[in-house]
């Protein structure tokens, strides 16, 4: 049944967004040199690794930089790219991993794999299911780049305090994960994209110097 819907709703995206897509692709093109599509490898089911579709949001020649984790206000990001991100419109493309196979509709956020080896025993849990377009991380962190502002090095605090909170919620959906709570959270999905976001977890803060404080807990998973 989910493979279906995947199939179903994939292909009437793709088709939708045909024409736009294209006009998106000359955009690209007039406004920032590269290519269109940024590709990246990433872990799928049981760790096999895919190339994730998106649309370039970045400069070339700092889109290999560094850093790999993404923070509010990256001088990184294009006039162009960051309209595509704020509408989640750089996504788009990974409709494409849906209709093939490698993504699901909902599912675990597929991660570098690099941040993978990181994962303990328990972690690890989130790859025995497709990776997919959003899942309950998604929804409790949608403000991940804001956490992450004003960061020297996001990664190593990426790393050590928002990675394990975000596989956390996911791991504690999936032990009650049923056909129509995944359909329940595709709805939540598209209402967070007009600012729908009654899950956000607001306690969280991190700071430059890596250190995190709470305020009053707030989330509902």
């Amino acid at each position: 049944m989910q493979r279906l819907l995947d199939l179903i709703v994939s292909s009437l995206v793709l088709l939708i967004f045909l024409i736009p897509g294209l006009i998106l692709c000359v955009l690209q093109k007039i406004t920032s040199p590269g290519p269109i599509f940024f590709l990246q490898r990433r872990a799928g089911l049981n760790g096999a690794p895919f190339w994730l579709y998106k649309f370039r949001t970045m400069k070339v020649a700092q889109a290999a930089g560094s850093s790999t984790v993404t923070q509010k206000g990256d001088s990184r990001i294009t006039p162009l790219g960051g309209f595509l991100r704020r509408t989640k419109v750089d996504e788009i493309p990974q409709f494409w991993n849906v209709l093939k196979g490698d993504m699901s509709l909902v599912g675990p956020r597929p991660e570098m794999e690099k941040f993978v080896h990181l994962y303990t025993p328990e972690q690890r849990g989130v790859l025995r299911v497709r990776p997919g377009l959003a899942f309950m991380a998604q929804l409790v962190y949608p403000h991940e780049p804001d956490l992450l502002e004003g960061l020297p090095d996001p990664e190593p605090v990426y790393v050590q305090e928002l990675m394990p909170r975000k596989l956390a919620v996911d791991l504690a959906y999936l032990t009650r994960r049923t056909f129509l709570s995944d359909l329940l959270m595709m709805t939540e999905i598209a209402l967070l994209v007009v600012g729908y976001r009654p899950r956000m977890d607001t306690s969280l803060r991190l700071h430059p110097d890596g250190a995190t404080t709470y305020a009053q807990e707030t989330r509902r998973i």
